[in-house]
């Protein structure tokens, strides 16, 4: 039993690092790094960070493959996209470094924390309003995994907190909208909006003028998903206009941010340079052991992407 690891050891760590987990908690699995890939008929999966399947040979007898990137627009239509199971490497319960992110930013947006240290720059002794959380109202765009954990702290926190997904979702423990229908309804009672969407062609430039112009005036925006969501220059019109109060980008397009892009000074704009979680070797090693281990006792991958849904 072999497994592939391509471009795994330059994103994260090393190749030593990976060989030594592996052996910790499978140690009956052989661990090869790309591009010494050895007898292909041996490998069983690949492991991967933005793989080239123009340059990659065709594995005769693979079972799966396992992505460690949250978003795979730029792998499921591709055309050599091996034709077995491609699962993602997320904890089943989230994870707490997106937990973490996300409800400081919403913390720091509800409390108006940008617009005390605008005034601190000024030297003003500004009290400004204070909002109760149980009448700030949160929204998910996307309720997955990475959206549940931090959804249900602010839940306990006592916010409103309410999602928007694709598809209906059955004794979900927030107020659920879906499908585009239900997309304004959801948009304009939504306070901070925090997007963990996948970027699919219907979600590519979802945050628009058309979207911003459905929310309440001030609204707030958090972008934990992928940069092609957010259409840059509305967004700066709209936060111009005070349509919106601030936007917090850890996604951004392209990436890196060129220099010259506006988003970078702008006063209402925070820009982080994808950020929001870095997950260790033990940890991708654990979930890709856990799945392995169900492959081989004939079960299915924990978090299987559905490859015609892009996600």
């Amino acid at each position: 039993m072999a497994l592939l690891i391509i471009n795994l050891d330059k994103f994260i760590s090393n190749a030593e690092a990976w060989r030594g987990e592996f052996q910790a908690q499978l140690p009956n699995l052989e661990v090869r790094i790309w591009p010494d890939a050895g007898e292909l008929t041996e490998i069983d999966y690949l492991a991967f960070m933005h793989p080239d399947f123009d340059i990659l040979p065709a594995f005769p007898n693979l079972k799966a493959m396992f992505t460690r990137a949250a978003g795979v627009n730029d792998i499921v239509d591709h055309p050599n996209l091996p034709n077995v199971p491609l699962g993602k490497l997320e904890p089943s319960g989230g994870d707490p470094m997106m937990t973490e992110y996300v409800i400081m930013h919403v913390l720091r947006f509800h409390r108006d924390m940008p617009g005390y240290q605008a005034h601190q720059a000024k030297r003003h002794w500004h009290r400004g309003p204070i909002t109760r959380p149980e009448a700030r109202r949160i929204g998910f765009l996307g309720f997955g995994m990475m959206a549940k954990a931090p959804a249900l702290v602010l839940k306990s926190l006592e916010f409103n907190v309410s999602a928007w997904v694709r598809t209906p979702k059955e004794d979900a423990e927030v107020p659920i909208f879906h499908g585009p229908d239900q997309l304004e309804a959801f948009l304009g009672q939504t306070d901070i909006a925090v997007c963990l969407l996948p970027l699919t062609a219907e979600t590519e430039g979802i945050f628009c003028a058309r979207t911003f112009a459905m929310m309440p005036k001030g609204a707030m925006l958090i972008n934990v998903g992928r940069g092609k969501h957010v259409v840059d220059e509305d967004l700066i019109d709209a936060l111009d206009s005070g349509q919106l109060s601030y936007a917090a980008l850890d996604a951004l397009w392209p990436e890196p941010l060129p220099p010259e892009s506006p988003l970078w000074l702008h006063p209402k704009v925070t820009v982080m340079p994808h950020v929001a979680r870095r997950p260790t070797v033990a940890r991708l090693v654990t979930e890709i052991t856990a799945n392995i281990r169900r492959l081989e006792a004939g079960e299915s991958l924990l978090q299987e992407i559905d490859v015609t849904a892009g996600y």
